[in-house]
C-alpha cells in the first residue's frame, strides 16, 4: 500500500499540471467553452469495496455471501474519522500458521467405512482444499489408542508383567489401518500439511499400574519413552507422513479411568525434553516442533515450569493448550513470560450438551478462535474432524462431542455444524503467513481480530456480535473506512485490498484530470 506522505504528493502534481493546462488552454481557447470542471479531493468512495461473508447463529445464514460494502477513502491530509474498530497494520503480532481437525481414528474408520471412494475424497477436497473449500492445513494425530479409537493399544505392548526396554516390538502396524491412508490423502490435497502428534498413554509396562487408563510414568522408563516416541516419528516418516510437531502426553494433568491416558508432571516431562527427546531431534532438518502442556487454560503454572527448566526451554518451540476450563488470557500470561515460544490451540470440541441447545456459532468463532488468536495463538485445531450420528464410534471418554461435521453412518451423506462455519470464517480467509494486526479491543458485546495476508497484502477483520439485536460496526484502517450493521448474535468476515484501494483512488483522481483535460483542449 503506498505511504500517504507519497499519495499525498502525487495529488499535489496532479493538482499542478491540471491547473497549469487549464491556464495554459485558456491562453487559446474561446471563451464561450465552460470552465475545466474543478478536481476534488474530499473522502469519496473509490469505486472499491469489502467483501463480506456472514453467518448467524439461528443459522438462517451460514457463511453466506452479503452484497460488497462501499469502502471509502480520505484525504491524505485529512483526519480519520471517529471508529468502532481502529486497525493499524504497522503493529504486528503473531504469524498465522493454519486451522485443522484431528484426524482421530474414529474420524478416519468413518471415511473409510461410511463413505465411498467419492464421497471420502470429495469431503477431504472440501475440508482441506483451496477456497472455496475450508483450506485447513492443520490436524492432529494420536500415538496409539485415543478416546476416539476403536479399541485401546499403545505401539509396543506386552503381555501382563513383561517389558521391552529396548523397544524390539515396537510396531506402527498396530494402529488401524484408516488414519495413515486418509493423511496421505490430505497431503496429496495440501502438500503443506502440519501434521501435530500426541501420545494418550504410555505403553502398560512402562507406568506405575499395568494397564492404560490411568497412573503415571515410571522415572526409569523415561528414556525409553522418549525413544519410543522417536520410532513413532520414524515409522510415520517411513510411511510418508512427516510429523510436524508433538508433545509428550495428552492431558498430562488428567487421569482417565475410561480411555487410555496417564498423569505426567511439568518435572518429569522437562526431564523426557531437556534430557532425551530434545536431544534425539536437535540434528534433524527439518526437526520435529516440541510443544509442551497439550492441555487447559486452568494451569499455566504447568509450562511455566517446563519452560523454567534451561535444559527443556532450549528444545521446546511452544505450548498447547486445550480450551475445556480456565481462562484463554493464560495464553499471554505465558507468553509474556516466554515471549520466543509459541502457542497453538491443539485440542476443543463442542457437542451435544445443555451449553450448546442454542448452537456453537458464537462459543467457537468468538470464545475459542477469536479469543485465541488476540491471546497469540498461530493455529487452532478443532477436535474430530468427524463423527457419526451416534457421536461415534469412540472406546470411552466423551459420549457427546460433535465433529466438525457429521458423516450418516449409512449414507455417508454430511451435514455441517456449526463448528464448521465458524472455523470457514477464519481457515478461508486467513492464509497461512498471514500476521496478525493491532486492533482495537471492543469487547464485550463486539469481538474483533484482524490479520494482513503476506501474499497480496489484503486484510482481514472477523466480527462478532453477542447482541441479541443489531450493531452498527464502523471500521477505519488508515485512510480507508467503511460501516455495516451486524444482525443480532453473527459472524463476519470482513475482507479488503488496501493497495488496490489507493490504487484505485488515484485512477479516479487521474481520470478526473483526463477528462478536464479534453474539456480544455481544442
Amino acid at each position: 500500500m503506498s505511504e500517504p506522505q507519497g499519495i499525498s504528493g502525487r495529488v499535489a502534481v496532479v493538482l499542478f499540471a491540471l491547473l497549469t493546462a487549464c491556464a495554459l488552454g485558456a491562453l487559446r481557447v474561446p471563451l464561450r467553452l465552460p470552465p475545466a470542471p474543478v478536481l476534488l479531493v474530499p473522502a469519496m468512495p473509490d469505486g472499491s469495496e469489502v467483501q463480506l461473508w456472514l453467518s448467524t447463529q439461528d443459522r438462517r445464514l451460514r457463511l453466506v455471501r452479503q452484497p460488497d460494502i462501499p469502502l471509502t477513502v480520505s484525504a491524505a491530509r485529512a483526519e480519520p474519522p471517529a471508529a468502532d474498530i481502529n486497525i493499524d497494520t504497522s503493529r504486528t503480532f503473531q504469524a498465522i500458521t493454519g486451522f485443522g481437525a484431528a484426524m482421530t481414528e474414529s474420524s478416519a474408520w468413518l471415511l473409510d467405512h461410511a463413505m465411498d471412494d467419492d464421497q471420502r475424497f470429495a469431503f477431504l477436497e472440501e475440508m482441506f482444499g483451496p477456497p472455496p473449500g475450508l483450506n485447513l492445513d492443520m490436524t492432529r494425530v494420536s500415538i496409539g489408542a485415543s478416546d476416539f479409537s476403536l479399541k485401546p493399544y499403545t505401539l509396543d505392548d506386552m503381555p501382563e508383567g513383561q517389558t521391552d526396554p529396548g523397544l524390539t516390538h515396537f510396531n506402527l502396524a498396530a494402529s488401524p489401518r484408516d488414519v495413515v491412508p486418509a493423511l496421505r490423502e490430505m497431503m496429496e490435497i495440501n502438500p503443506q500439511l502440519h501434521i501435530i502428534a500426541a501420545p494418550w498413554s504410555a505403553p502398560a509396562w512402562m507406568k506405575t499400574i499395568d494397564a492404560l487408563n490411568g497412573g503415571s510414568l515410571q522415572p526409569q522408563y523415561e528414556a525409553a519413552y522418549a525413544r519410543y516416541l522417536v520410532k513413532y516419528i520414524d515409522a510415520m516418516q517411513a510411511q510418508g507422513v512427516p510429523i510436524w510437531a508433538l508433545t509428550v502426553q495428552n492431558e498430562p494433568g488428567f487421569e482417565p479411568l475410561t480411555y487410555p491416558g496417564m498423569l505426567l508432571p511439568g518435572d518429569a516431562r522437562a526431564r523426557i525434553i531437556g534430557q532425551h527427546l530434545g536431544p534425539a531431534l536437535a540434528s534433524r532438518d527439518p526437526r520435529p516442533l516440541i510443544l509442551d502442556w497439550d492441555h487447559n487454560w486452568d494451569a499455566p503454572e504447568q509450562p511455566l515450569t517446563v519452560l523454567a527448566d534451561a535444559d527443556a526451554r532450549r528444545y521446546v518451540d511452544g505450548v498447547a493448550w486445550h480450551c475445556y476450563a480456565g481462562s484463554v488470557s493464560e495464553q499471554s500470561r505465558v507468553h509474556k513470560s516466554y515471549p520466543d515460544k509459541d502457542a497453538y490451540l491443539t485440542e476443543c470440541s463442542g457437542g451435544d450438551w445443555a451449553s450448546a441447545k442454542n448452537g456453537e456459532l458464537l462459543l467457537f468463532a468468538r470464545d475459542v478462535l477469536l479469543l485465541s488468536l488476540r491471546n497469540w495463538a498461530r493455529g487452532a485445531v478443532y477436535w474430530n474432524i468427524a463423527l457419526d450420528e451416534k457421536h461415534g464410534p469412540h472406546s470411552g471418554g466423551c459420549i457427546d462431542c460433535k465433529g466438525m461435521v457429521t458423516i450418516d453412518s449409512k449414507t455417508g451423506e454430511i451435514q455441517r455444524n456449526d463448528e464448521y462455519y465458524a472455523f470457514a470464517h477464519y481457515s478461508r480467509f486467513v492464509l497461512p503467513g498471514a500476521v496478525r494486526v493491532w486492533s482495537d479491543d471492543t469487547g464485550p458485546d463486539i469481538h474483533n481480530v484482524a490479520f494482513r495476508n503476506t501474499d497480496d497484502g489484503s486484510i482481514v477483520l472477523v466480527v462478532t456480535n453477542s447482541l441479541n439485536k443489531p450493531r452498527h460496526v464502523s471500521v477505519v484502517q488508515d485512510r480507508l473506512s467503511f460501516g455495516y450493521t451486524m444482525p443480532p448474535e453473527s459472524v463476519a468476515t470482513f475482507t479488503w485490498n488496501p493497495g488496490l484501494a489507493a490504487h484505485s483512488w488515484e485512477r479516479r483522481v487521474r481520470d478526473l484530470f483526463n477528462k478536464a483535460l479534453g474539456v480544455v483542449t481544442p
